[in-house]
């Protein structure tokens, strides 16, 4: 089995005030972060982001921008990842946002694990709380998004979870959340004091 690792970059980042992919971070931008944590998971990884690439030169991987802009949410980078891997031959996507450093180690191991011989999803959970834009997505799994974007109207990851019926992989959320991710200069403060932990 070959696993993509997509990076999802596309948020507006309104509460940041600027693009949280190149905030730093200990000295290193968020996006650096997260691709440290993920690269060494997965076969190859990918960054999902639109406007210019240029932005993105020094991480080495594609850039793939969403196939379908009109649609304001994760979804859209969530079915342009997807149609990459189906294209390219991955059998998966793990898919995890550009905002959050923490990676576990053992993420894309977990989310497999839990697919078991069917084939699902699977997202992870940390505190009780789903976090729907991390997880390991079957690149079949592209129609189907496609079907319920065009057709249907679909504009939450959460709801796709439930179509693809994702397993629930849960980690815990001490002494910090794994999953912590960084919307605010006030989380960016917080950030910097879990490195220190």
């Amino acid at each position: 089995m070959t696993i993509l690792g997509a990076i999802i970059a596309g948020g507006r980042s309104a509460r940041m005030g600027r693009e949280k992919a190149g905030v730093l971070l200990d000295g290193k931008p968020l996006l650096a972060h997260v691709m440290a944590r993920l690269s060494p998971q997965v076969d190859a990884v990918i960054i999902n982001a639109n406007g210019p690439r240029f932005r993105f030169a020094g991480y080495g991987c594609p850039v793939i921008p969403d196939l379908l802009p009109d649609i304001a949410t994760p979804l859209a980078g969530l079915h342009a990842v997807l149609r990459y891997a189906r294209d390219k031959g991955h059998d998966a996507v793990v898919t995890v946002p550009s905002d959050g450093p923490f990676l576990p180690t053992d993420l894309v191991r977990r989310l497999q694990e839990a697919r078991g011989q069917n084939d699902t999803a699977a997202i992870a959970m940390s505190g009780g709380q789903r976090h729907h834009l991390t997880g390991l997505w079957p690149a079949l799994c592209y129609e189907l998004l496609d079907e319920q974007l065009t057709q249907h109207g679909l504009k939450r990851v959460q709801d796709f979870a439930r179509l693809a019926q994702a397993a629930s992989v849960e980690w815990p959320s001490q002494p910090f959340d794994p999953f912590f991710n960084i919307n605010t200069p006030d989380d960016l403060t917080t950030a910097a004091q879990f490195l220190l932990q």
